[in-house]
Parts: structure tokens; C-alpha cells; sequence
């Protein structure tokens, strides 16, 4: 009786609006206000400020109330302190699965949000403040009593920092727009990870990061100098040349004011509010506890970044790629993917559009199965028919890197790489997936325009910047990077 029930409330579910690709829903008055006053205490949203996106910026107070507008990573080494600088600032602690507690490590990309202020009273460095997303926009500083001034919203990615992680780092580099580079005091820079996680960034075209001196409360002055000083010999002559070293403890909250003061004072990231949506789907997950009664059951939640246009509850949205199958004569098909944005949230903020910037969950109406374990991790969503094609190959201009950043897998610090053989298999970042990429021609006066073979197929756009990563060892390791010249064997839906 229970599963008949589930299949009955599945196949409400499924409108048929969706399979048919009609119009948007837009929310009535009333649904908005019943969206907005899960949290009074913020700025309420009207559909009218995105109406023109000609006229919209990431500091109107309406959107920096409820939604992060920028992403930052926090990268290096493991055990190096990203964790527990993020939660210094954030609150939060993002190491939520089980493996990583048992570990005492970052396993997955974690992520957090914080609320940025400044009290127009307090002196110097003391001015600056930070809070979780919930905050009020205007709260009272609680060393003098002045209302601050809400100065950013900020989204954290927390990188995993051990090198078997590598790709999971990788994956976390594709929605950055600045770095938080944590570097330890009482051990000598660089470590294998620090080197590899700014050359990542570096590839990636990241031009915005901050270096992070941690665990200054286990040094003396002597030492925290000489740390210092091998800090500015291992950025020179990288894109970190003229970064600000800051000094900190994030243990015991030590200076944590000046760590905030930078992030205050990153230039915002210019963005594209007009062109259709492209929503980078870093995991997904289903929301519905065990025992949920099958009327109370929620659609699937996709949980990433939008890095244009807008997105608007009741929308009509595609994933791509769709359901990947193979027919009879083994080749590539697709199943399109249409649903309905139901919901917008960060962390507990709600929502009734997104702009780019920030992590958000987005609620569909879709069988949370499907989403359920991040299954839908790497994938693209936005407007029916407005995203780029499915390939199975497509080809890059590659620049390897000519030795092999820090590797303990290797015994060696660096360690040359050789060049791109045919059929040899590699592993390629492209957004927030990684694909297995089977080299099936060389050609170029320097042998650096590569096709692959990819599997599973792939979503992407030509001239998109991606990463590639050999095997060494049992760990794949980043060797070099690309710009996509074009796509092949595109994939026609079924």
C-alpha cells in the first residue's frame, strides 16, 4: 500500500507542463510572501529590481541581504588550517561527513557563507566584523553600540588539501573568484600541496588571492620571519608576487579582523546579468528524511553557483547533459531533463531569484533519486535549449607545465613531465567535473592540440579554460592546462 502510494504522489509530481516545455509559472503575491517571511529580519525581494539587468549590481542591499555574491576559495596544503579559518570567520564547520571527522581531514568541497561588516565607529582593524548569512543587515556592534555597515556577502569553498585530492580541488577551483592561499607557520614553505593548489589557481586565470600566514601562536618572532621571508621567495614571479601576507591564528581567532579587512576590499568580480542563465551544478542531494510520507516528499536539489543571468522561482529549467544512455549500436543518447524551479535558498536564507555569485541549493521538481549521492555533480542547468551542446571528443590548445609541482607520491619535489602520448588516458577539469579523456590525435608544430575521447560525454563551451591531470602513482597529479577550440560528435537528444 505505502509504494502505491509513492508512485501516486511521484506521478503528481510529474506535471505535464514540464514534458511539454511551457511557459514559466510566475509565484503570486502571495507565495512571495510566503517565501520571503521565513526570514523577516532581511531585505525583502521584489522581481521588479531584476526586471532591468541592465541596472543591477551585486551590492544592492536587496540582493547582499539574502544571497552571497562572490565565491571564495581557501587553498594549500593539508593541515595547513582552511577549515578552521573558514569557521573562524563563518561560524560554521564544514567538515560535515563522517569519513572526515574519523580523518580529521577535508574529504569534499565544503562550503559556508559569511556576512561581512564594518562599524563606523570602532577604530582600525577592530572595525571589522563577520557574521553568519542569517545576520540582520544592520546589527548593533557589540563593543560600542553603533549600527555596521554590511560591506559583503561572501560564499567559502573549502579545498581539500591532500593529494590524492587533487580533482576534487580542481573541481572547486572552477567557481572561485578569489583565494584565501593558508600557508603554515611552523613548517617550511612551500609544501608539495601549496605549490600545486597555486599553480591550479593560476592556471584557472584566478588573479585575485590572498596569502594567509596560520598557526602564528606556535612560533616566536624569529621564526615567524624567516617563515615570512621563504613565504615572499616561493610567490615571486607568480601571480601572488604583491599578495598580503597576514599573519593570523585561526585556532584562537588571532587577527582574524585583517583577513576580513582584504576580503572587504576585493574588488567585486564584473558580471553578466543579461545573457541566459548557466548554473555550474556542483552536487545535488535529496532533502527527504527516511520515512518521509509520500505526501510530504520533496524534488530533487541541485546545490552549485550561477555564473550569469538570473534565475526566478517558477522557471523552467534544463540539465544537461540529460539522462546519458547508449543505444543498440553502442553510441551516446540523451534523455533531455526539464523541471521547474520550486525553491531558492543559502544555507537558511530563502529566495525568489538568484543572480551569479554565491553558492545556492535550487528545488526542482524532479524524483529526488536522481539527485540524490551528488549524482548530478558536474552537470550544467539552465534555460530550455540556451546551453552549450554535448560532446563525446573535443580538442584544446594545451600548455604543459614543465616540471610536476611537489609530490610525495612521486619521493620527489619535482619530477619532469613528459609529453601528451596517443591513447594515453588523462583526466580533464572541465567546470565542476572530471572526465576521463582518451588522447586519440596530436597534431600542432609542437605537438600541443590534443583530441580526446571522453567519458562520460561532456557539457561545455568552446574557448572554456580546462585542467588536465596525469596519473602518478596511484594520485593523478595536475600537468597542465587548456583553452576548448572546439567540440566533436555532438550527442542529439533522444
Amino acid at each position: 500500500h505505502r509504494l502505491e502510494r509513492c508512485f501516486f504522489i511521484l506521478y503528481k509530481m510529474i506535471d505535464k507542463d514540464i514534458l511539454q516545455k511551457e511557459k514559466n509559472i510566475v509565484p503570486t503575491d502571495e507565495e512571495i510572501e510566503k517565501i520571503l517571511s521565513k526570514n523577516p529580519e532581511l531585505s525583502p525581494q521584489s522581481f521588479s529590481t531584476v526586471s532591468d539587468p541592465s541596472k543591477i549590481t551585486p551590492l544592492i542591499p536587496e540582493i547582499m541581504s539574502r544571497q552571497a555574491t562572490m565565491n571564495i576559495g581557501t587553498i594549500g596544503h593539508v593541515a595547513h588550517g582552511k577549515t578552521t579559518l573558514v569557521r573562524a570567520i563563518s561560524g560554521i564547520q564544514t567538515t560535515r561527513h563522517k569519513e572526515e571527522k574519523e580523518r580529521n581531514i577535508t574529504v569534499y568541497l565544503g562550503y559556508a557563507n559569511a556576512k561581512l561588516y564594518k562599524c563606523p565607529k570602532c577604530p582600525d582593524l577592530d572595525a571589522y566584523k563577520a557574521y553568519g548569512s542569517g545576520k540582520e543587515d544592520s546589527p548593533l556592534c557589540e563593543t560600542c553600540g553603533e549600527k555596521l555597515e554590511l560591506l559583503r556577502h561572501i560564499s567559502f569553498v573549502d579545498c581539500p588539501g591532500h593529494d590524492i585530492l587533487m580533482a576534487t580541488m580542481l573541481n572547486g577551483a572552477a567557481v572561485m573568484d578569489a583565494a584565501l592561499l593558508l600557508i603554515s607557520s611552523d613548517i617550511e614553505c612551500p609544501q608539495p600541496q601549496t605549490r600545486e593548489h597555486l599553480a591550479a589557481v593560476e592556471n584557472m586565470e584566478l588573479e585575485n588571492i590572498i596569502i594567509v600566514q596560520n598557526k602564528i601562536d606556535l612560533i616566536g618572532e624569529k621564526a615567524a620571519k624567516e617563515n615570512y621571508n621563504q613565504i615572499k621567495t616561493f610567490v615571486k614571479g607568480t601571480k601572488a608576487s604583491k599578495s598580503p601576507i597576514i599573519p593570523i591564528s585561526a585556532q584562537y581567532g588571532y587577527n582574524i579582523e585583517a583577513v576580513i579587512y582584504y576580503l572587504c576590499n576585493l574588488p567585486i568580480p564584473k558580471r553578466d546579468f543579461i545573457s541566459p542563465p548557466r548554473f555550474i551544478v556542483i552536487r545535488s542531494f535529496d532533502t527527504n528524511k527516511p520515512g518521509t510520507e509520500p505526501e510530504h516528499l520533496e524534488g530533487g536539489v541541485v546545490g552549485g553557483t550561477l555564473t550569469r543571468g538570473i534565475l526566478r522561482v517558477g522557471e523552467m529549467v534544463e540539465i544537461r547533459p540529460g539522462i546519458l544512455s547508449k543505444n543498440e549500436n553502442g553510441q551516446h543518447v540523451v534523455q533531455p531533463l526539464y523541471s521547474r524551479i520550486v525553491s531558492i535558498r543559502t544555507e537558511e536564507n530563502q529566495l525568489i531569484y538568484a543572480v551569479p555569485g554565491g553558492l545556492i541549493g535550487v528545488g526542482l521538481k524532479i524524483d529526488p533519486f536522481m539527485t540524490s549521492k551528488s549524482k548530478f555533480g558536474g552537470r550544467i542547468m539552465g534555460h530550455p535549449g540556451k546551453l552549450p551542446d554535448i560532446y563525446t571528443t573535443f580538442v584544446i590548445n594545451i600548455h604543459l607545465m614543465s616540471r610536476l609541482v611537489g609530490s610525495k607520491s612521486t619521493g620527489k619535489t619535482s619530477t619532469q613531465i613528459g609529453e601528451i602520448k596517443y591513447k594515453e588516458i588523462l583526466l580533464v577539469n572541465a567546470g565542476s567535473t572530471s572526465i576521463s579523456a582518451l588522447v586519440i590525435n596530436i597534431s600542432g608544430k609542437n605537438k600541443d592540440i590534443i583530441k580526446f575521447s571522453l567519458t562520460p560525454p561532456v557539457c561545455v563551451e568552446v574557448g572554456e579554460t580546462v585542467a588536465v591531470s596525469r596519473k602518478f602513482g596511484h594520485n593523478w597529479r595536475l600537468i597542465g592546462w587548456g583553452k576548448v577550440l572546439e567540440g566533436g560528435d555532438i550527442i542529439k537528444s533522444d
